[in-house]
């Protein structure tokens, strides 16, 4: 499955499985808080395919990373879905039980998420072709550049602070600190190539 089917498919299934997660449990607020620790998880995994697609290219050549690099942008738009829900959730969570909502978080923290927000709509605004053109490859790529490791960061962030609390998120710290790697190495290689390419003495 390739482009925008692949966003139609994985946003049905994302809502799905929000809409399930809530239903299951009377629409409380113990069935909110697992659609938004569900919604985080997607959010993660589907950030990781498309913030990695070209760096696992570089690195690991297959059918499997090319289809990851041709369906970069689709994967970015189904990430960006499924973090608008997990903020959904959140609201509903705010909505339910506002006083928990604000043990769980505080100003900085939503300032900081705020701000997440909207380089993931800028992002997502400009992953079409048209608003891609009008903004122009170099503001283009600059704002994909710092955007993605903008949110990196609040990955990085909203997980680290709860790895010391909850084992449950073990998993999801080794897949952050593994993403920021594979760019990374991915980039420390295109550079040594670039190097040696302009080397006059290197060989012909």
């Amino acid at each position: 499955m390739n482009g925008w089917r692949l966003v139609g498919t994985l946003s049905l299934l994302l809502g799905a499985m929000a809409l399930y997660l809530m239903a299951s449990h009377g629409w409380d607020i113990e069935g909110v808080r697992l659609a938004i620790r569900a919604a985080a998880r997607t959010s993660l995994v589907l950030f990781a395919l498309a913030f990695t697609a070209s760096a696992m290219v570089e690195l690991l050549p297959s059918d499997a990373t090319r289809w990851q690099r041709r369906n970069r942008r689709y994967l970015g738009v189904s990430f960006a879905v499924s973090h608008f829900i997990h903020l959904g959730a959140i609201l509903a969570l705010a909505t339910l039980d506002r006083e928990l909502f604000w043990k769980l978080t505080n100003v900085t923290t939503i300032v900081l998420a705020g701000a997440a927000y909207l380089f993931i709509a800028a992002m997502t605004a400009t992953s079409f072709d048209r608003t891609a053109a009008w903004l122009g490859p170099r503001k283009w790529r600059l704002l994909h550049l710092i955007g993605g490791w903008y949110i990196w960061i609040s990955f990085a962030v909203a997980v680290g602070k709860r790895v010391p609390l909850d084992s449950f998120y073990w998993p999801m710290a080794v897949l952050v600190l593994a993403i920021a790697a594979v760019r990374l190495l991915a980039m420390t290689r295109r550079n040594r190539r670039r190097a040696v390419l302009s080397d006059p003495r290197a060989p012909a």
